[in-house]
């Protein structure tokens, strides 16, 4: 019974890394191919090879050490180069302050 219990928990991690590993697959290939060399990081092509093969690894080959190390390479792409590549391509904000609203400032103008 506790072995059980044990799996169900492993097999909604390993799910969870899945799915965060496809959504960083899915960032990394939609972003800007010149974007990534702009924010010093590696190239587009290396990030979206290796979140694939992590994608890869996490389908076929359920071992828990191959997808706890997927894991890193998936948490430092989410975390360090895709907010850095949307820094230089403009994404998030539009510009401007965040009391700007469609007509202009709220703050009077100040």
């Amino acid at each position: 019974m506790l072995l059980s219990g044990f799996n169900t928990v492993l097999s909604i991690l390993s799910l969870a890394m899945l799915v965060l590993a496809v959504v960083a697959l899915i960032f990394a290939a939609l972003a800007r191919k010149d974007a990534y060399p702009a924010a010093e990081k590696k190239t587009k092509t290396f990030w979206v090879a290796i979140l694939a093969a992590v994608v890869a690894v996490n389908l076929l080959i359920p071992m828990l050490f191959l997808q706890i190390a997927g894991l890193v390479a998936t948490i430092v792409f989410m975390v360090d180069v895709r907010p850095a590549v949307r820094a230089v391509s403009g994404g998030g904000r539009r510009g401007g302050s965040s009391s700007d609203g469609p007509y202009g400032p709220y703050n009077g103008g100040r």
